[in-house]
């Protein structure tokens, strides 16, 4: 549970910088983004990596084949969820423009490499 809590910290702490880099660019800059728009896909993308981590480190202290198919239900449920919301986001909110479309697989990408990576580093490797 301590290394659960490590990543939430991290999740924190990469949560507060993309939404300060997302005050800075959209006050400083001319671009044709909202801050509320950074702000419910960042919150949006961190909840939805937090609800994988805590599925995948769930599994982390049973057997094997257990931890192994809690992390392919995570992966698999990320996937399905964030398929949802691109649907949503794009299609019922008609966020078409390219700065919403480039924001989301940014943010998307961001917090895909962070679970990916939290779920990797916690695996024990085993030399044949």
């Amino acid at each position: 549970m301590k290394i659960f809590g490590k990543y939430i910290f991290y999740l924190l702490i990469i949560e507060i910088i993309i939404l300060a880099a997302g005050f800075l660019v959209v006050s400083n800059l001319n671009v044709n983004l909202l801050l509320s728009e950074i702000t419910v896909l960042s919150i949006v993308f961190a909840l939805l990596t937090l609800l994988i981590l805590a599925i995948a480190f769930r599994g982390m202290n049973k057997d094997p084949d257990s931890k192994t198919l809690h992390i392919m239900v995570a992966l698999g449920l990320k996937f399905l969820i964030e398929l949802v919301f691109a649907f949503l986001w794009f299609f019922v909110g008609k966020k078409t423009g390219l700065s919403s479309v480039l924001l989301f697989f940014v943010l998307y990408l961001a917090f895909t490499l962070f679970s990916i990576l939290a779920i990797v580093k916690t695996l024990n490797y085993k030399s044949l």
